[in-house]
Protein backbone atom coordinates (compact mmCIF):
# COMPACT_ATOMS: atom_id res chain seq x y z
CA UNK A 1 0.00 0.00 0.00
CA UNK A 2 1.21 3.46 -0.83
CA UNK A 3 0.36 6.78 -0.14
CA UNK A 4 0.63 9.84 -1.91
CA UNK A 5 -0.40 13.53 -1.10
CA UNK A 6 -1.21 13.35 1.73
CA UNK A 7 -1.41 15.23 5.08
CA UNK A 8 0.86 14.15 8.23
CA UNK A 9 -2.07 13.16 9.78
CA UNK A 10 -3.10 11.19 7.24
CA UNK A 11 0.52 9.73 7.28
CA UNK A 12 0.49 8.89 10.97
CA UNK A 13 -2.77 6.87 10.19
CA UNK A 14 -0.82 4.65 7.78
CA UNK A 15 1.58 4.06 10.64
CA UNK A 16 -0.98 3.22 12.67
CA UNK A 17 -1.62 6.51 14.65
CA UNK A 18 -5.30 7.48 15.42
CA UNK A 19 -5.79 11.37 13.83
CA UNK A 20 -7.74 13.97 16.44
CA UNK A 21 -11.33 14.98 15.58
CA UNK A 22 -11.24 18.98 14.30
CA UNK A 23 -11.88 21.50 16.57
CA UNK A 24 -13.50 24.93 15.23
CA UNK A 25 -11.13 26.68 13.10
CA UNK A 26 -9.60 30.43 14.04
CA UNK A 27 -11.91 32.85 14.59
CA UNK A 28 -10.56 35.73 11.92
CA UNK A 29 -8.82 39.16 12.47
CA UNK A 30 -12.12 41.23 13.63
CA UNK A 31 -13.12 43.92 11.13
CA UNK A 32 -12.37 47.34 12.13
CA UNK A 33 -11.36 49.93 10.60
CA UNK A 34 -7.78 50.27 11.39
CA UNK A 35 -6.09 54.16 11.73
CA UNK A 36 -2.42 54.35 12.32
CA UNK A 37 -1.11 54.50 15.05
CA UNK A 38 -2.77 51.38 15.98
CA UNK A 39 -2.13 50.90 19.17
CA UNK A 40 -5.17 48.93 20.00
CA UNK A 41 -3.94 46.08 18.61
CA UNK A 42 -1.35 45.97 21.16
CA UNK A 43 -1.23 46.07 24.86
CA UNK A 44 -0.28 49.44 26.26
CA UNK A 45 2.67 49.14 27.27
CA UNK A 46 4.27 49.12 23.93
CA UNK A 47 4.16 53.41 24.07
CA UNK A 48 8.09 54.45 23.92
CA UNK A 49 8.63 51.26 22.04
CA UNK A 50 11.00 51.55 18.97
CA UNK A 51 13.01 48.38 19.38
CA UNK A 52 11.02 46.24 16.90
CA UNK A 53 13.68 45.32 14.76
CA UNK A 54 15.06 43.61 17.41
CA UNK A 55 11.75 41.84 18.97
CA UNK A 56 8.58 43.13 17.95
CA UNK A 57 5.72 43.07 20.41
CA UNK A 58 2.79 39.83 19.61
CA UNK A 59 0.16 41.79 19.14
CA UNK A 60 -3.32 40.90 21.13
CA UNK A 61 -5.07 38.71 18.64
CA UNK A 62 -1.83 36.70 18.12
CA UNK A 63 -1.41 36.43 21.66
CA UNK A 64 -5.28 35.44 21.74
CA UNK A 65 -4.70 32.67 18.84
CA UNK A 66 -2.03 31.09 21.16
CA UNK A 67 -4.06 30.97 23.54
CA UNK A 68 -7.07 28.90 21.93
CA UNK A 69 -4.07 26.37 21.05
CA UNK A 70 -2.89 26.24 24.29
CA UNK A 71 -6.65 25.66 25.99
CA UNK A 72 -6.64 22.58 23.33
CA UNK A 73 -3.34 21.32 24.67
CA UNK A 74 -4.24 21.55 28.34
CA UNK A 75 -7.81 19.44 27.53
CA UNK A 76 -6.57 17.11 24.46
CA UNK A 77 -10.05 17.76 23.41
CA UNK A 78 -10.03 17.58 20.00
CA UNK A 79 -7.45 18.85 17.88
CA UNK A 80 -5.69 21.93 17.21
CA UNK A 81 -5.85 22.00 13.31
CA UNK A 82 -2.45 22.01 12.47
CA UNK A 83 -2.48 21.24 8.72
CA UNK A 84 -5.46 23.54 8.01
CA UNK A 85 -3.48 26.36 10.04
CA UNK A 86 0.11 25.36 8.15
CA UNK A 87 -2.14 25.74 5.22
CA UNK A 88 -3.39 29.30 5.80
CA UNK A 89 -0.07 30.82 6.94
CA UNK A 90 1.69 29.75 4.08
CA UNK A 91 -0.75 30.79 1.30
CA UNK A 92 -0.82 34.18 3.71
CA UNK A 93 3.44 34.19 3.25
CA UNK A 94 3.00 33.57 -0.44
CA UNK A 95 0.52 36.08 -0.97
CA UNK A 96 3.17 38.82 1.15
CA UNK A 97 6.03 38.46 -1.25
CA UNK A 98 4.49 37.27 -4.63
CA UNK A 99 5.34 33.65 -4.20
CA UNK A 100 3.37 30.17 -4.37
CA UNK A 101 2.83 27.91 -1.43
CA UNK A 102 4.70 25.58 -3.09
CA UNK A 103 8.04 27.44 -3.29
CA UNK A 104 8.28 27.85 0.69
CA UNK A 105 9.44 25.41 2.94
CA UNK A 106 9.12 26.41 6.79
CA UNK A 107 12.21 27.16 8.79
CA UNK A 108 13.58 26.85 12.09
CA UNK A 109 15.29 30.85 11.37
CA UNK A 110 16.62 32.71 8.65
CA UNK A 111 20.14 31.49 9.41
CA UNK A 112 18.60 28.13 9.02
CA UNK A 113 17.47 28.66 5.69
CA UNK A 114 20.77 30.19 4.27
CA UNK A 115 22.62 27.68 5.48
CA UNK A 116 20.40 25.18 3.87
CA UNK A 117 20.64 27.16 0.26
CA UNK A 118 24.66 26.59 1.01
CA UNK A 119 24.10 23.33 1.76
CA UNK A 120 21.38 22.71 -1.58
CA UNK A 121 24.28 24.25 -3.55
CA UNK A 122 27.00 21.75 -2.46
CA UNK A 123 29.62 24.35 -1.19
CA UNK A 124 32.00 24.10 -0.15
CA UNK A 125 32.66 21.27 -1.99
CA UNK A 126 31.44 22.25 -5.47
CA UNK A 127 33.61 25.21 -5.61
CA UNK A 128 32.86 28.63 -7.47
CA UNK A 129 32.86 31.79 -6.36
CA UNK A 130 30.53 33.99 -3.93
CA UNK A 131 30.13 37.60 -3.19
CA UNK A 132 28.12 38.94 -0.89
CA UNK A 133 28.52 42.32 1.32
CA UNK A 134 29.33 43.47 5.01
CA UNK A 135 26.02 44.94 5.16
CA UNK A 136 24.74 41.49 5.31
CA UNK A 137 23.46 39.93 8.58
CA UNK A 138 26.86 39.82 10.94
CA UNK A 139 25.81 36.61 11.76
CA UNK A 140 26.64 34.95 8.59
CA UNK A 141 29.54 36.44 8.12
CA UNK A 142 31.25 33.41 10.46
CA UNK A 143 29.30 31.42 7.75
CA UNK A 144 31.16 32.68 4.54
CA UNK A 145 34.73 33.29 6.56
CA UNK A 146 34.42 29.54 7.05
CA UNK A 147 33.46 28.98 4.20
CA UNK A 148 36.80 30.85 2.75
CA UNK A 149 38.58 29.04 5.01
CA UNK A 150 37.63 25.66 3.23
CA UNK A 151 38.55 27.09 0.05
CA UNK A 152 35.45 29.08 -1.08
CA UNK A 153 36.51 32.31 -3.02
CA UNK A 154 33.96 34.61 -0.95
CA UNK A 155 34.60 38.37 -2.12
CA UNK A 156 32.93 40.85 0.48
CA UNK A 157 31.89 44.19 -0.41
CA UNK A 158 31.88 47.08 1.38
CA UNK A 159 29.49 50.14 1.75
CA UNK A 160 29.96 53.47 0.63
CA UNK A 161 28.21 56.64 2.38
CA UNK A 162 25.69 53.84 3.92
CA UNK A 163 25.11 52.02 0.51
CA UNK A 164 26.77 49.25 -1.31
CA UNK A 165 26.48 50.50 -5.16
CA UNK A 166 24.80 48.29 -7.74
CA UNK A 167 27.61 48.75 -9.93
CA UNK A 168 29.94 47.16 -7.10
CA UNK A 169 28.01 44.32 -7.41
CA UNK A 170 28.21 44.42 -11.24
CA UNK A 171 32.20 44.35 -10.81
CA UNK A 172 32.39 42.00 -8.40
CA UNK A 173 29.95 38.94 -10.14
CA UNK A 174 32.67 37.51 -12.28
CA UNK A 175 32.97 34.30 -14.14
CA UNK A 176 32.94 32.12 -12.33
CA UNK A 177 30.09 33.04 -9.63
CA UNK A 178 28.05 30.50 -8.31
CA UNK A 179 26.13 32.77 -5.59
CA UNK A 180 25.86 36.13 -4.09
CA UNK A 181 24.02 36.60 -0.78
CA UNK A 182 22.70 39.52 0.54
CA UNK A 183 20.14 41.19 3.01
CA UNK A 184 17.67 43.07 1.29
CA UNK A 185 17.39 45.37 3.86
CA UNK A 186 20.40 45.76 6.12
CA UNK A 187 20.20 45.03 9.98
CA UNK A 188 22.88 47.36 10.49
CA UNK A 189 21.56 50.64 8.94
CA UNK A 190 18.01 50.24 7.23
CA UNK A 191 19.89 50.12 3.71
CA UNK A 192 17.53 48.46 0.62
CA UNK A 193 19.33 46.82 -1.94
CA UNK A 194 17.87 47.23 -6.00
CA UNK A 195 17.23 43.55 -5.88
CA UNK A 196 16.18 43.62 -9.52
CA UNK A 197 19.25 45.06 -10.94
CA UNK A 198 21.37 42.54 -8.88
CA UNK A 199 19.51 39.57 -9.81
CA UNK A 200 19.67 40.26 -13.40
CA UNK A 201 23.40 41.09 -13.27
CA UNK A 202 23.77 37.97 -11.44
CA UNK A 203 21.44 35.85 -13.39
CA UNK A 204 23.29 36.99 -16.58
CA UNK A 205 26.76 35.76 -15.76
CA UNK A 206 24.99 32.24 -14.28
CA UNK A 207 25.31 32.92 -10.79
CA UNK A 208 22.34 32.87 -8.42
CA UNK A 209 21.00 35.14 -5.68
CA UNK A 210 19.64 34.99 -2.18
CA UNK A 211 18.55 37.42 -0.03
CA UNK A 212 18.04 37.32 3.56
CA UNK A 213 14.50 39.55 4.44
CA UNK A 214 13.71 39.33 7.84
CA UNK A 215 13.92 43.01 7.57
CA UNK A 216 11.82 43.53 4.50
CA UNK A 217 8.98 40.91 4.74
CA UNK A 218 6.34 42.60 6.42
CA UNK A 219 7.55 46.07 6.03
CA UNK A 220 8.45 46.97 2.55
CA UNK A 221 6.24 45.47 -0.69
CA UNK A 222 8.49 42.44 -1.76
CA UNK A 223 7.43 40.64 -5.19
CA UNK A 224 10.25 37.90 -5.47
CA UNK A 225 8.39 36.96 -9.06
CA UNK A 226 9.39 40.46 -10.34
CA UNK A 227 13.17 40.73 -8.77
CA UNK A 228 13.78 37.21 -9.77
CA UNK A 229 15.70 36.41 -6.73
CA UNK A 230 16.26 32.62 -6.46
CA UNK A 231 15.82 31.74 -2.54
CA UNK A 232 14.91 34.23 0.13
CA UNK A 233 14.27 33.31 3.75
CA UNK A 234 13.12 35.42 6.70
CA UNK A 235 12.18 34.44 10.84
CA UNK A 236 8.99 35.58 11.93
CA UNK A 237 9.50 37.25 15.26
CA UNK A 238 10.65 40.74 13.71
CA UNK A 239 8.00 42.30 11.02
CA UNK A 240 5.75 39.20 10.72
CA UNK A 241 5.02 39.61 14.86
CA UNK A 242 5.48 36.46 15.57
CA UNK A 243 7.80 34.86 17.76
CA UNK A 244 11.23 32.65 17.66
CA UNK A 245 11.37 28.91 16.55
CA UNK A 246 9.66 29.39 13.03
CA UNK A 247 10.48 31.39 9.66
CA UNK A 248 10.24 30.70 5.72
CA UNK A 249 12.51 29.31 3.41
CA UNK A 250 11.96 30.62 -0.66
CA UNK A 251 13.32 28.74 -3.40
CA UNK A 252 11.95 29.45 -7.09
CA UNK A 253 10.07 26.01 -7.93
CA UNK A 254 12.12 26.10 -11.20
CA UNK A 255 15.43 25.27 -9.36
CA UNK A 256 14.39 22.36 -7.92
CA UNK A 257 15.72 19.20 -9.74
CA UNK A 258 18.89 21.39 -9.33
CA UNK A 259 19.17 21.22 -5.94
CA UNK A 260 21.16 18.96 -3.98
CA UNK A 261 19.10 17.10 -1.04
CA UNK A 262 21.08 17.06 1.92
CA UNK A 263 18.56 16.14 4.51
CA UNK A 264 15.86 13.24 4.75
CA UNK A 265 13.02 13.54 7.10
CA UNK A 266 9.74 12.28 8.07
CA UNK A 267 8.35 16.19 6.85
CA UNK A 268 9.45 15.84 3.48
CA UNK A 269 7.17 12.89 2.99
CA UNK A 270 3.98 12.60 0.63
CA UNK A 271 3.44 8.86 1.18
CA UNK A 272 5.08 6.54 3.63
CA UNK A 273 3.95 2.58 3.80
CA UNK A 274 5.99 0.68 5.65
CA UNK A 275 6.10 -3.02 5.73
CA UNK A 276 7.52 -3.89 9.31
CA UNK A 277 4.53 -3.95 11.76
CA UNK A 278 2.16 -5.86 12.43
CA UNK A 279 -0.59 -6.67 9.18
CA UNK A 280 1.72 -4.58 7.04
CA UNK A 281 1.74 -5.53 3.19
CA UNK A 282 4.86 -7.11 2.50
CA UNK A 283 7.41 -4.78 0.35
CA UNK A 284 11.19 -5.70 -0.46
CA UNK A 285 12.11 -2.25 1.21
CA UNK A 286 11.80 -1.59 4.71
CA UNK A 287 8.84 1.38 4.01
CA UNK A 288 8.11 2.70 0.62
CA UNK A 289 8.73 6.26 0.71
CA UNK A 290 7.07 9.52 -1.79
CA UNK A 291 9.02 12.61 -1.26
CA UNK A 292 6.49 15.62 -1.73
CA UNK A 293 6.90 17.51 -5.14
CA UNK A 294 7.02 21.13 -3.35
CA UNK A 295 10.08 22.90 -1.72
CA UNK A 296 9.08 21.42 2.03
CA UNK A 297 10.04 17.97 0.09
CA UNK A 298 13.11 19.42 -0.13
CA UNK A 299 14.20 21.17 2.72
CA UNK A 300 11.71 20.40 5.52
CA UNK A 301 13.16 19.28 9.33
CA UNK A 302 11.34 18.08 11.54
CA UNK A 303 9.05 18.87 13.85
CA UNK A 304 7.93 22.90 13.97
CA UNK A 305 6.44 25.41 16.46
CA UNK A 306 2.63 25.23 16.57
CA UNK A 307 2.38 28.38 18.84
CA UNK A 308 4.12 30.47 16.26
CA UNK A 309 1.81 28.95 13.95
CA UNK A 310 -1.25 30.42 15.96
CA UNK A 311 0.52 33.75 16.06
CA UNK A 312 1.66 33.85 12.49
CA UNK A 313 -2.41 32.29 10.93
CA UNK A 314 -3.39 35.69 12.76
CA UNK A 315 -0.50 38.52 12.71
CA UNK A 316 -0.37 37.47 8.59
CA UNK A 317 -3.78 38.06 8.61
CA UNK A 318 -3.48 41.47 9.91
CA UNK A 319 -0.54 42.45 8.03
CA UNK A 320 -2.41 41.87 4.72
CA UNK A 321 -5.01 43.43 5.70
CA UNK A 322 -2.77 46.80 6.91
CA UNK A 323 -1.35 46.61 3.63
CA UNK A 324 2.18 47.28 3.54
CA UNK A 325 1.88 50.39 1.45
CA UNK A 326 -0.08 51.61 4.19
CA UNK A 327 2.46 50.99 6.34
CA UNK A 328 5.22 52.89 4.38
CA UNK A 329 3.26 55.64 4.34
CA UNK A 330 2.42 55.68 8.59
CA UNK A 331 6.28 55.43 8.51
CA UNK A 332 7.69 58.00 6.52
CA UNK A 333 7.02 60.95 8.36
CA UNK A 334 7.71 59.93 11.78
CA UNK A 335 11.45 59.08 10.20
CA UNK A 336 11.38 62.30 8.72
CA UNK A 337 10.99 63.40 11.76
CA UNK A 338 13.51 61.36 13.61
CA UNK A 339 16.13 61.76 11.22
CA UNK A 340 15.70 65.82 11.99
CA UNK A 341 15.99 65.52 15.25
CA UNK A 342 18.46 63.28 15.45
CA UNK A 343 20.82 65.91 13.00
CA UNK A 344 20.00 68.66 15.42
CA UNK A 345 21.21 66.72 18.41
CA UNK A 346 24.52 66.12 16.26
CA UNK A 347 24.14 62.73 15.74
CA UNK A 348 26.01 60.61 12.70
CA UNK A 349 23.47 58.93 10.67
CA UNK A 350 24.66 55.67 8.93
CA UNK A 351 21.07 55.12 7.61
CA UNK A 352 21.24 56.25 3.94
CA UNK A 353 18.64 59.47 3.18
CA UNK A 354 15.54 58.73 1.27
CA UNK A 355 15.56 55.32 3.13
CA UNK A 356 11.85 54.10 3.34
CA UNK A 357 12.74 50.92 5.88
CA UNK A 358 11.50 51.08 9.50
CA UNK A 359 15.28 50.95 10.86
CA UNK A 360 17.19 54.38 11.57
CA UNK A 361 20.92 53.91 13.00
CA UNK A 362 23.10 56.42 14.46
CA UNK A 363 27.18 55.56 14.70
CA UNK A 364 28.03 56.56 18.37
CA UNK A 365 31.16 55.58 20.71
CA UNK A 366 30.27 54.31 23.52
CA UNK A 367 26.21 54.36 22.76
CA UNK A 368 25.78 51.91 25.02
CA UNK A 369 27.63 53.48 27.83
CA UNK A 370 26.12 56.88 27.45
CA UNK A 371 22.14 56.40 26.93
CA UNK A 372 21.54 53.46 28.44
CA UNK A 373 20.25 55.01 31.77
CA UNK A 374 18.80 58.25 29.98
CA UNK A 375 16.36 56.11 28.20
CA UNK A 376 16.08 53.87 30.79
CA UNK A 377 14.88 57.05 32.91
CA UNK A 378 12.46 58.09 30.17
CA UNK A 379 11.06 54.73 29.69
CA UNK A 380 12.06 54.57 26.06
CA UNK A 381 13.42 51.39 24.38
CA UNK A 382 16.05 51.07 20.94
CA UNK A 383 18.30 49.02 19.87
CA UNK A 384 21.33 49.73 21.78
CA UNK A 385 25.23 48.56 21.15
CA UNK A 386 28.52 49.43 22.16
CA UNK A 387 29.03 51.72 19.48
CA UNK A 388 26.03 52.66 17.75
CA UNK A 389 22.22 52.88 18.10
CA UNK A 390 19.10 51.73 16.20
CA UNK A 391 15.57 53.17 16.11
CA UNK A 392 12.34 50.84 14.78
CA UNK A 393 9.52 52.31 14.60
CA UNK A 394 6.46 50.10 14.26
CA UNK A 395 2.64 50.46 13.14
CA UNK A 396 1.52 51.07 16.91
CA UNK A 397 4.53 54.11 17.31
CA UNK A 398 3.40 57.96 16.45
CA UNK A 399 5.03 61.19 16.55
CA UNK A 400 4.93 61.28 20.30
CA UNK A 401 6.96 58.28 20.66
CA UNK A 402 9.43 60.09 18.21
CA UNK A 403 9.07 63.06 20.51
CA UNK A 404 9.68 61.18 23.75
CA UNK A 405 13.02 59.60 22.45
CA UNK A 406 14.39 62.58 20.54
CA UNK A 407 13.71 64.32 24.47
CA UNK A 408 15.66 62.02 26.24
CA UNK A 409 18.95 61.18 24.14
CA UNK A 410 21.61 63.99 25.34
CA UNK A 411 23.58 65.78 22.25
CA UNK A 412 26.11 64.04 21.01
Amino acid sequence: MRTTGMTRRGVLAVAGAVPMVPIAARAAVAARPVQFPDRAAFAPSVAGYLDSGTMHPIPLGARAAVQRYLDQRVGMEGHYPTDEVEKRVKENFARLINATPEELAFVQSTTAGEQLVIEALDFPRGGGRIVTDTLHFFGSFYLYEELARQGVNVAWLRPEGGRISVEAYERAITSGTRLVALSLVSTYNGFEHDLKRICDIAHARGALVYADIIHAAGTIPIDVRASGVDFAASASYKWLMGDFGLGFLYARADLREKLKRTHFGYYQLAGFAPHVYPFDPPGESIADTTPRGDMEGMFAGGTRSHTVLAQLDWSLNYILGLGIDRMVAHRLPLLARLRKGLADKGYAIATPEGSRTPLVTCALEGAYAKLSEPLKAANVRITLSRNRFRVCPSVFNDEQDIDRLLAALPRA
